[in-house]
C-alpha cells in the first residue's frame, strides 16, 4: 500500500515531510533512478503552478534529478497537462509537476508523468516510494540532500516550451470559428493565468478573465473550480455566452451557462459524448465515468444509445478503464475530462476549447445542449479523519452503509471512500428525494466521525 503517493501524486504541506527540501531532493533522485536510460542524455521537463513554495520545491527536485545525471529543463509556470504534453511531444524521459491542484497555497505536491505523457501506474509509484524510504534511511544522504536543495528558486522557465503547448492547443481548435462567443474564464490565480489568455487569443475567442493575477498565496482562494458559482455569477452579469473555471493546475474545468447555472463534468461528458457519436468518433458507443457520476448521466447517455462504464475516482483510473474498453471519452463530475484521441490526461484548456467548438457548431446555447440531464439529488459530505482504516473493518460504519443501501432499495446510491489527496472520508448519496439524501448522508457521516473523526 502506497504511503506517499495518493490518487494524484505526492501531496502535503509545503515545508513539512514529505515536501521539505531534503525529502524533495530525494524524491527527485528516486525518480531519476527509476527512469530507463535511452541512447544519449536522459532529460526531464519540469513545471509548477503559482504557489509561493513552487520555486524551491522545483529546485530541490531538480537538484535530486541532476545528482543522478539527469538533465532538467523547466517550463516555469505551466499547467499539469502542458507538462504531460511536452513530455510526450519532445521525447523527455519524464515530466514532473510541482502542484497541489485544488488545495490551498500552503500545500504543494509532486506529480510524475512517464515519457509517454501518461501518469505512472500505482505499482511504479510504489517502487519509487520504496526507493525514497531507502534513501531516507541513509542519514548521511539526507544531510547531503538538505545541503544541495536550495530554498530560493533559481531554475529559469523556458517560454518556448509554454509557447509550443499553446500552439498545439490552438491547432486542436483549427477550423472552428469561435469568434462569435463571449466567454468568462476564471483562472483560479493558478497555472491557467499564464496560458489561458494566450490560448483563447490564438483561437479567436473573446474572453473576459477573472482571478489571473497570482501572488503565490491566492491560488484557489474563493475562486476557480472549487467555487464555480463565482464564474456563474460573472457570466450572468456580463451577459456572456458561457463561463469556464479552472483549478490550480488547470487539469480540469467546470462551466456555467448564459443564465448563470453551473454545468459540471457529468453534463460535459453528455455533451461531448453526443457530439463524438454524431461524428462517428465514439468507438463502441462507450463513455467512462466514475462511481461519483450521477445516475441521471447514465440515464441520459442510455437514451442516446451510449453505454456508461464506471471507474474508481481519479482521472488515472478513468484512463485505465478507457484503455481497457477502447473508449475515446471519459471523465469525472469534478471536471477532469479525457479526450484520449487528443491527449493523454485531463486538460481543462483543451476541454474548454472542445466545449466551445461544440456550442459554436450547434448554434445552440450550452443550457439547451444539456437540458435533458435530469440529476438525482446528490450530496457529498466530507468528514475529516485522523487515519484511513478500511471502512469495512469498522462495524458501526459498515452497519450505517448497509442500512442506507437497504432503505434506498435501488432508488439511489451510496459511495463512501477516502480522498486520495486529503485526510477526508467522502460520503456521496443520491436519492429520489432531497430529504432522504441528506438524512442518509448525515447518518453515515456521523458514524465515520464517531469512529475516525479528527
Amino acid at each position: 500500500m502506497r504511503k506517499l503517493f495518493g490518487t494524484d501524486g505526492i501531496r502535503g504541506v509545503a515545508g513539512e515531510f514529505p515536501l521539505d527540501a531534503a525529502t524533495s531532493f530525494l524524491i527527485g533522485r528516486a525518480i531519476a533512478h527509476h527512469l530507463r536510460r535511452p541512447n544519449g542524455a536522459l532529460r526531464v521537463v519540469l513545471g509548477q503552478d503559482t504557489r509561493e513554495s513552487g520555486g524551491w520545491i522545483a529546485d530541490a527536485v531538480a537538484a535530486g534529478l541532476v545528482s543522478a545525471e539527469v538533465e532538467v529543463e523547466s517550463a516555469g509556470i505551466a499547467t499539469t497537462p502542458a507538462i504531460a504534453y511536452l513530455a510526450r511531444a519532445r521525447g523527455y524521459a519524464a515530466g514532473v509537476v510541482i502542484s497541489a491542484s485544488h488545495n490551498p497555497w500552503t500545500d504543494n505536491g509532486i506529480k510524475v508523468f512517464a515519457g509517454t505523457g501518461y501518469k505512472l501506474p500505482d505499482e511504479v509509484e510504489l517502487e519509487i516510494e520504496h526507493e525514497i524510504f531507502a534513501l531516507l534511511a541513509g542519514a548521511p544522504r539526507q544531510e547531503a540532500a538538505a545541503d544541495q536543495a536550495p530554498r530560493t528558486p533559481s531554475l529559469p522557465g523556458n517560454a518556448a516550451l509554454r509557447r509550443e503547448y499553446v500552439e498545439w492547443l490552438a491547432g486542436c481548435a483549427a477550423g472552428a470559428d469561435l469568434s462569435g462567443l463571449h466567454v468568462v474564464a476564471d483562472c483560479a490565480e493558478g497555472a491557467a493565468s499564464a496560458l489561458a489568455p494566450e490560448v483563447f487569443s490564438a483561437c479567436g475567442v473573446r474572453a473576459t478573465f477573472l482571478h489571473n493575477a497570482p501572488d503565490g498565496h491566492n491560488i484557489n482562494d474563493h475562486c476557480g473550480a472549487l467555487y464555480p458559482e463565482v464564474v456563474a455569477k460573472a457570466v450572468a452579469e456580463a451577459g456572456a455566452d458561457l463561463g469556464v473555471t479552472f483549478d490550480g493546475d488547470a487539469d480540469r474545468a467546470l462551466f456555467a451557462d448564459a443564465g448563470g447555472k453551473i454545468v459540471n463534468g457529468d453534463a460535459i461528458l453528455l455533451l461531448a459524448a453526443r457530439a463524438l457519436k454524431a461524428r462517428g468518433e465514439l468507438p463502441g458507443d462507450v463513455v467512462v465515468a466514475t462511481t461519483m457520476s450521477n445516475m441521471g448521466l447514465e440515464a441520459a447517455l442510455r437514451r442516446s444509445g451510449i453505454r456508461m462504464l464506471r471507474a474508481p475516482v481519479g482521472d488515472k483510473y478513468v484512463l485505465e478503464e478507457m484503455q481497457r474498453s477502447s473508449a475515446a471519452l471519459g471523465g469525472e463530475q469534478s471536471g477532469h475530462i479525457i479526450f484520449s484521441a487528443t491527449h493523454t490526461t485531463g486538460d481543462g484548456l483543451l476541454t474548454a476549447l472542445k466545449v466551445l467548438e461544440i456550442v459554436a457548431a450547434s448554434g445552440k446555447p450550452l443550457a439547451e445542449l444539456v437540458k435533458d440531464l435530469h440529476v438525482f439529488p446528490q450530496v457529498i459530505q466530507n468528514v475529516r479523519v485522523r487515519e484511513k482504516r478500511p471502512l469495512e473493518d469498522i462495524p458501526e460504519v459498515a452497519r450505517a452503509i448497509a442500512q442506507a443501501e437497504q432503505e434506498l432499495d435501488g432508488n439511489g446510491r451510496v459511495v463512501v471512500r477516502y480522498s486520495g489527496t486529503e485526510p477526508l472520508a467522502r460520503v456521496m448519496v443520491e436519492a429520489a428525494s432531497e430529504e432522504k439524501m441528506r438524512s442518509t448522508a448525515e447518518a453515515i457521516a456521523t458514524a465515520i466521525a464517531k469512529a475516525l473523526g479528527a
